[in-house]
Parts: structure tokens; C-alpha cells; sequence
């Protein structure tokens, strides 16, 4: 997430894209966000006496955000002596329900749905550690990376993929064969860390036009959000992205699992923190305004697989925004204007949607064990398996769950 340092610039030849320089001009002051016709923005929660909102998510139809509440990125005390970070459960509605302390500044969380828990990660810049979070128990549990992590840095982003915990390898001491991305298991306290892939590893060039598909030597400056792409998307589905934000560069990870996944790297217009799709045409975007110490909401009719991204205000073009980002040539538009510093982003369906369904239409009864599901979604009471066959083809099942 944004650390608000000066913006490290990638050396080794990226493309000439043609992207726009369009800042504001020197003095303007934002009114509130605003969003094109057709949407709806409103304020969903405010911190109140927490501060600094950064990573949101959702679990079991709840909304979870983590307050980082001026700790440094060390985990130095803040102005007023703070240590702890917190992270809140909201409910729909935006009411408080409950809230945890984790010591440190957290700039990671995310649900792990498969365990019903969260996972957060504290201090991206050094003195770094894990903590999961389970509703309904008062006390997070704490967990210590071993080995120790060794790209100099601490740890960021989390997402889970496969069953895989990935977590970003933050603040590298160098742009060398460091990791940029550790693949994460918990035992008893401690959080055992494995490689996925290097900051300087080889990707292909993804931006369209001249260059496309050529392979380029990384070096990654600054591993920060993380995602895993839903199957609605135009490009990368399935993949997990990795973004190093000082670079402006998103790195697609496909085969992640394997000894050597295969990256694809796309240069994007603007440094960007989080990114998030449209599963649905109908759905909620939920926005955290770190600076404005509140969470904006924004709702109407958006397209299905249409990615957005948070550019914070310590970008370089269009900052203090939430863009629509093109997949094909890396350029972020503006969407939602009049932020002071967006973070995290998350898209919740409205109930009773359907994720668009692959070619071919729904068709109940016809997955296999052979073919393993690339995409599990709850909407409303229904639970929604697709299929992962060719083509991502097809629609396992629906079943009917009971909300706990």
C-alpha cells in the first residue's frame, strides 16, 4: 500500500507507451468524489478515532478494513505514541460490529474463506510478522516468518490461490535475485516461507503493440498489492497479479504452483495500489480514502470484467483517483475523481446477481473431476461452481447453501 516515499523509476527499457501527463492544476481542492452519470457515491463508514484506512475485504457478508492509525512501516510508534493497528468488522449496513489490535502497522489483509478467517501482515518495511483473525474470538493469533525473510524488506498484499497463501515480498533490499513473492504456510506460531518468483525474473512484455511478447528481465523495486484475477476478466484470468507499484508495473503470474511460473509484466500509465473487477453488472465498489479517514461506496450498473484500480496521491498522473485500468494497453482512466488518497478496493455483487456466465450458458450437472473449478461464488443463497474445461466452459452446479 502507498508509503508516501519518492517514486523509484524502472531502468531496463520499458516501451515507449505514449501515456498522458494530466495532473491538477497546482491548488485545486477536490469538492468530494465524483463518479459518471449513471453511479451513485456515498460514504459507507468513517474511522472516527482510527485513522488511515488502508486494506478492505469480505467475509461471510461482511466487510473487514484494517486501520493503520499513523504506526510506521517498521512498526515505529506514531505521533501520539500508538503502536497497534486495527482492523474493524462492518456490517452491510456500515454499522461497527467488531474490532481487533494487531501490534504494528498492517498493510495486509485478506479473508480466507476456505478457513473462514483473515490474515493480515504487519510492518511492510522491515520487523515483519502475521496475524490471523478468527470472528467471534477476541485475540488474533501471531504467527513469526521462518526462515527469516530474506529479501531485505518485510511483507504487504496477501491472496489466496489453489489453496495457496502468496504474500508480497515488500521494500526489497535490492532489485537482485530476491523474492518478490512468498508462498506462505501456518504451523503451530510460525509462518513458513517459500520463493515463488524473483524481482528479477523473466516476463514477457503484455502491453499490446510494438514489443508485445518479448521477454523482459525484471527488477522489481516495490512488490505491493496483490490480487487473483476472476474468470470474468478479458485477459489474465485465473492468474495472480502482483503489483510493484513504484515500477508501474503489473506482473501476471500463471502456474504458480510450479518451479518457474510463467510472468507476463504490463507497464501501466500511472503508479496504481489496488486493483478490482466487476463480476456483476449490478455491485457495490468499496473505496478506502486513507487520508480522508473515511470508506466511499460507489454503486450503479458497471460492465462485467471491467478492472479498476486505486491510483493513490503520490502518483505521478491522475492521482487522488479510482480509474477503469485497460488490460490490453496499461492506461488508467479516470472513474471516481475527488479523493484524497484511495487504497484498497472491493467489489461485492449485489444479492440475487449472476457472474456472467461463459459461452455457452449455464448448464447444470456437467462438471468432472477431471476439470478443476476456476471460479466458486456465493450470490445471495446460491452457490456458484464454474467449471475450469476448456475454454473455462461451463457451470458445474448450483447448490443451494444456508447462511450461517
Amino acid at each position: 500500500m502507498p508509503r508516501n516515499k519518492t517514486l523509484r523509476r524502472l531502468a531496463i527499457g520499458a516501451p515507449a507507451l505514449g501515456f498522458a501527463l494530466l495532473l491538477p492544476a497546482a491548488g485545486a481542492q477536490a469538492a468530494g468524489p465524483v463518479v459518471p452519470p449513471g453511479f451513485t457515491v456515498s460514504t459507507f463508514a468513517s474511522g472516527g478515532s482510527l485513522s488511515s484506512p488502508d486494506d478492505i475485504t469480505l467475509l461471510g457478508g461482511n466487510v473487514y478494513v484494517s486501520y493503520q492509525n499513523g504506526v510506521g512501516s517498521k512498526g515505529e510508534p506514531s505521533s501520539t505514541g500508538t503502536t497497534s493497528s486495527t482492523v474493524v468488522e462492518y456490517s452491510p449496513a456500515g454499522t461497527r460490529l467488531a474490532s481487533w489490535s494487531l501490534t504494528g502497522k498492517c498493510d495486509g489483509l485478506a479473508a480466507d474463506t476456505a478457513n473462514n478467517r483473515l490474515v493480515a501482515t504487519v510492518n511492510e518495511d522491515g520487523n515483519s510478522s502475521l496475524f490471523v483473525i478468527r470472528p467471534g474470538r477476541p485475540t488474533p493469533a501471531h504467527y513469526t516468518y521462518r526462515p527469516a525473510l530474506s529479501h531485505g524488506g518485510g511483507s504487504d498484499a496477501i491472496s489466496f490461490l489453489h489453496g495457496q497463501m502468496l504474500i508480497s515480498a515488500s521494500a526489497p533490499g535490492s532489485d537482485t535475485a530476491v523474492p518478490a513473492v512468498y508462498a506462505v504456510t501456518l504451523s503451530g506460531s510460525t509462518a513458513h516461507v517459500r520463493p515463488v518468483f524473483a524481482d528479477n525474473s523473466t516476463a514477457t512484455l503484455a502491453n499490446t503493440g510494438a514489443g508485445s511478447g518479448r521477454p523482459q528481465t525484471l527488477a522489481l523495486t516495490d512488490p505491493d498489492s496483490s490480487e487473483v484475477v476472476p474468470a470474468v476478466s478479458g485477459r489474465f484470468r485465473g492468474d495472480f497479479l502482483l503489483d510493484s507499484q513504484g515500477d508501474k508495473q503489473l506482473i501476471f503470474a500463471s502456474t504458480v504452483g510450479s518451479s518457474s511460473p510463467r510472468l507476463r509484466v504490463l507497464h501501466t500509465s500511472t503508479e496504481i495500489n489496488d486493483t478490482a473487477w466487476a463480476t456483476t453488472t449490478q455491485g457495490t465498489l468499496y473505496i478506502t480514502d486513507t487520508k480522508a479517514n473515511r470508506l466511499v461506496v460507489v454503486r450503479g450498473s458497471f460492465p462485467i470484467g471491467q478492472a479498476y484500480s486505486a491510483v493513490p496521491a503520490d502518483s505521478s498522473v491522475n492521482p487522488s483517483t479510482v480509474g477503469t485500468l485497460n488490460l490490453a494497453s496499461g492506461v488508467v482512466s479516470p472513474f471516481v475523481t475527488g479523493l484524497a488518497s484511495p487504497a484498497g478496493l472491493l467489489f461485492v455483487p449485489t444479492p440475487g446477481q449472476v457472474t456472467q456466465a461463459p459461452t455457452g450458458g449455464i448448464q447444470a450437472g456437467v462438471g468432472s473431476t477431471s476439470r478443476p473449478a476456476i471460479g466458486l461464488n456465493v450470490l445471495g443463497a446460491l452457490l456458484l461452481l464454474a467449471g475450469g474445461g476448456a475454454g473455462g466452459a461451463g457451470v458445474a452446479a448450483w447448490r443451494r447453501v444456508r447462511r450461517s
